[in-house]
């Protein structure tokens, strides 16, 4: 079997690549995106043509729906396999969405139930995934040096979205600005529920995408998108830059907090800004080094479980999350992993831990096992190719 993965430098790709040649797959891969961002519609259809042309293509596969490249393939009449890894994704809205030969996999159950029905018979729902034997390597290989630099109480690494806020760069009326923070102030409050899409009224959506030039306006798309977008991908990184910077400035006044990111940290005087980490080398010696790992998932990843979760676990570190509908799904909270409701509960839950050192070294131990397990990148696309070639749903 051959198979043509087109790139854009997911991090998600190499794993997916090396575990579809282990099954034996022969894989092709188109890079021209990952040095060239500017690269078109038409020029990405032209260059997927070529490889349908001169190759027997079992199928195509890309991280992300590409539009140009499903309409490619189902000209073709050969599937067009993608695995959404990102929410928002504006692309989704196109009517390429529709076509035939697509086999769509959605992680966030919350985005699959939303853009099922518009092509039932050719989208999936399919968790994310993680590469234990990757993070094994690294792990192993720690040294004593290693654990005494990146131990730390509390660790997060992530983007403060200070950087990729589209809304701070807004010019908004008073009664916007002040109805948006409102919301955000609410959304705050409540955990495995974004009421923010549903109650977002008409004139604030007509204002926010009024105010910004760029605003994205689909040309070939089966529904509005001005209120999803303005939503997640405006006021959804606004409440993302709010929340953990109220967060981290909160546990920060009690713990120890050690923050990865390339984020601007002068809001949080008190947290430690140790720069970027890098994916493959340095973020596995985190997660396993640290007391305790946080995730606070960004609010438009609505049920599904980001690929942090998987991560954190898949090195054997202890993991503090925000309660997700589905994490009940996959793991027992308490015995795999911890969630916390709210600020409070987080620091509660942070000074138990702390001082409860080997029933936090057990709960990571259960989280590694059942992640090594059940939720590898082997076992998801497994699942994944049994779906494409027998047709079951």
């Amino acid at each position: 079997m051959e198979i043509l993965i087109y790139r854009y430098n997911s991090i998600c790709e190499p794993d997916i690549i090396q575990v579809f040649e282990t099954f034996g797959i022969t894989v092709h891969q188109e890079k021209m995106e990952m040095t060239d961002k500017g690269i078109t519609p038409s020029q990405c259809a032209m260059k997927v043509t070529e490889w349908i042309l001169s190759h027997k293509l079992s199928f195509v596969f890309s991280i992300n729906f590409y539009p140009a490249i499903s309409y490619t393939c189902n000209r073709f009449k050969i599937p067009y396999v993608c695995w959404s890894v990102d929410s928002p994704v504006a692309e989704l809205f196109s009517n390429a969405l529709k076509n035939e030969w697509n086999r769509i996999f959605l992680f966030d159950k919350a985005q699959y139930e939303f853009f099922h029905p518009y092509n039932p018979e050719h989208i999936y729902y399919l968790p994310l995934a993680t590469n234990v034997k990757r993070w094994e390597k690294v792990i192993l290989d720690m040294t004593e040096d290693d654990y005494a630099k990146y131990d730390s109480d509390v660790t997060f690494v992530g983007s403060l979205y200070s950087e990729k806020c589209k809304y701070d760069s807004l010019s908004l009326s008073d009664y916007t600005a002040g109805y948006v923070n409102g919301l955000i102030q609410a959304q705050m409050k409540v955990f495995g529920y974004n009421f923010i899409y549903d109650t977002l009224p008409e004139d604030v959506i007509n204002e926010i995408a009024a105010a910004d030039p760029d605003f994205y306006k689909g040309q070939d798309v089966f529904l509005d998108t001005d209120r999803y977008l303005a939503a997640h991908q405006y006021i959804g990184m606004k409440l993302a830059n709010v929340e953990r910077t109220e967060i981290l400035s909160a546990l920060s006044e009690r713990f120890n907090v050690s923050l990865y990111t390339r984020s601007n940290t002068a809001a949080l005087p008190k947290v430690q800004n140790m720069g970027s980490a890098n994916t493959l080398t340095q973020m596995p010696k985190i997660f396993h080094a640290s007391k305790i790992n946080l995730n606070i998932t960004m609010r438009p990843i609505e049920t599904g479980l980001s690929l942090r979760v998987w991560d954190v676990l898949g090195c054997g570190g202890f993991l503090i999350s925000n309660y997700q509908a589905e994490i009940p799904e996959y793991f027992e909270i308490g015995k795999d992993l911890e969630v916390y409701e709210n600020t409070q509960d987080l620091i509660n839950k942070i000074d138990y831990y702390l001082h409860h050192d080997a029933e936090r070294i057990e709960i990571a131990i259960n989280g590694y096992e059942k992640v090594a397990k059940y939720h590898t990148y082997e076992v998801r696309l497994a699942q994944m190719l049994k779906i494409i070639l027998d047709g079951d749903s």
